[in-house]
C-alpha cells in the first residue's frame, strides 16, 4: 500500500494490517513470543527464528510506518533515542562530524555530548534555519550528517527541509529529520529530500501516553538494509505488545491531529492577547520567523505551543504548578494536555550549554479535550 494509491487515513488503518490469514482477525495478533519452531535445520518458517531479529507484530508496524511516511523501509525501536543511536552508529564512524540544531531536544543533545562524543563522533550546533551558518559548519570529507528537528523542541523553530537536503547532498552527506512534533500526518520530510525520518513513536503516533517506542523510515532500500542489520545487531527493538499499541494509536492519528491543531490554534490566539505572556512560539503565527517555510512543508502547524512569561522564570514555574487540567508532566503528543517547564524538566541536560533553553519558557502539549476547559485552566494558571 502506498501514498500513490491510498489516502493517509486509509494507510494508517490498513497498511501492514491485513486480516489474519488463519482466523480472519481484523486486528493483527500480538505475537508475544521470543522464539519460533523451525521446519528443519536452516529452514525457519516464514523466515522467523528469534524475535529480536523479526516478529510479525513488529513487522506490521514497520510496514505501516513506511507507508504513512511514504518511505521504502520502516524500522521500530524500543525508544526514540534507541532509534537515534542506531542511526548514528550505522551512518557514522569515529572521527566523523554531524551538524545538529542549536535548540535540539535535550535527550538528543545528551546522546551527542555524553555518549557519541566519547565514541569519537564530533558535532557542531548551529541554527539550522540559517543556511549560511549550516554551510559554514560543514567539514567537507568529515561531515556525514545534518540532524534536523522541525519544528524544534521546545522553541518551535522551523527548518527548510528541501534546502538542508540540497546542502547535505552537495557535500555527499545525508539529512536526517526528527518528525516527532509534526507527525507524518502534517509533514513528510522524505518528500522534500530527507534521507531518513526519525520518530519518538511514544508521542503522536502512539497518542495515548501508554507506550514507549521509536522509529526510523528511509527513502532508500540500501540504507534501510544497513539500518535493519544494526537494529538486529544492537538489539534495541520494539517489543510485540508495544508495537501493537503503537499500531492501534496510528489508526486514529489523522483525526487526533486535526483536533490537536484546532485546540492549539484557539490557545495560541488566547495567549497572544494575554497580559502575562511576553511571547508565543507557534509556527502558525504569521509573525513566526519560520511561518512561510512551515506553510510550505506542513499541512497544518501542530499541537505544540510554547510561550514566555512576563514575570520571568518564577512566573513560568508558578504557571506550571498552578495548572490543573493541563497535567504537569514530561513527554507530549497524547490525547491529554500536558504542561512543563523545559529548563528544569525535558531540557535540564542542556543547562549551562549553548543549547540551554530560556528559563521563562513554558511548553504545552495541547490535547484533544474540550478547548473551552483548556482555556479556563490556562486563565487560572496565568493568574
Amino acid at each position: 500500500m502506498t501514498v500513490d494509491s491510498y489516502g493517509f487515513d486509509t494507510l494508517a488503518i490498513h497498511a501492514g494490517q491485513e486480516p489474519d490469514p488463519r482466523t480472519g482477525a481484523v486486528v493483527p495478533p500480538i505475537y508475544q513470543t521470543s522464539t519460533y519452531a523451525q521446519d528443519a535445520v536452516g529452514a525457519p518458517r516464514l523466515g522467523y527464528e528469534y524475535s529480536r531479529s523479526g516478529n510479525p507484530t513488529r513487522d506490521s508496524l514497520q510496514e505501516c510506518l513506511a507507508a504513512i511516511e511514504n518511505g521504502r523501509r520502516g524500522l521500530a525501536f524500543a525508544s526514540g533515542l534507541a532509534a537515534e543511536d542506531t542511526l548514528l552508529r550505522t551512518v557514522c564512524r569515529p572521527g566523523d562530524h554531524v551538524v545538529i540544531p542549536n535548540d535540539a531536544y535535550g535527550g538528543t543533545f545528551r546522546l551527542f555530548s555524553k555518549v557519541a562524543e566519547r565514541w569519537g563522533l564530533d558535532w557542531t550546533a548551529v541554527p539550522l534555519d540559517d543556511i549560511d551558518a549550516v554551510r559554514a559548519a560543514f567539514r567537507p570529507g568529515h561531515t556525514r550528517l545534518i540532524w534536523s528537528e522541525t519544528p524544534t523542541n521546545p522553541l518551535l523553530n522551523v527548518n527548510d527541509i528541501a534546502l538542508l537536503a540540497g546542502l547535505a547532498h552537495e557535500y555527499d552527506a545525508m539529512l536526517a529529520v526528527d518528525n516527532t512534533f509534526a507527525s507524518p500526518y502534517l509533514q513528510q520530510p522524505l518528500a522534500f529530500g530527507a534521507d531518513v525520518v526519525i520518530h519518538s513513536t511514544t508521542k503522536y503516533l502512539g497518542g495515548h501516553s501508554d507506550v514507549v517506542g521509536g522509529a526510523l523510515v528511509t527513502a532508500d532500500d540500501g540504507l534501510g538494509e544497513e539500518l535493519a542489520f544494526h537494529q538486529n545487531a544492537m538489539g534495541a527493538v520494539n517489543g510485540p505488545f508495544d508495537a501493537w499499541l503503537t499500531l492501534r494509536g496510528i489508526k486514529t492519528l489523522g483525526v487526533r491531529m486535526d483536533r490537536h491543531c484546532d485546540n492549539a490554534e484557539r490557545i495560541v490566539a488566547y495567549l497572544s492577547e494575554h497580559r502575562a505572556v511576553a511571547e508565543v512560539l507557534y509556527p502558525g503565527l504569521e509573525t513566526h520567523r519560520g511561518h512561510e517555510v512551515a506553510a510550505k512543508q506542513m499541512s497544518r502547524f501542530g499541537g505544540m505551543v510554547s510561550f514566555r512569561t512576563v514575570g520571568g522564570p518564577e512566573q513560568a514555574v508558578a504557571v506550571c504548578n498552578r495548572a490543573k487540567l493541563f497535567v504537569l508532566a514530561e513527554s507530549l503528543g497524547g490525547v491529554e494536555s500536558l504542561i512543563e517547564h523545559p529548563g528544569q524538566m525535558t531540557h535540564l541536560s542542556a543547562a549551562g550549554s549553548a543549547l540551554e533553553v530560556p528559563a521563562d519558557l513554558v511548553r504545552l502539549s495541547v490535547g484533544i479535550e474540550t478547548v473551552d476547559d483548556l482555556l479556563a485552566d490556562l486563565e487560572q494558571a496565568l493568574g
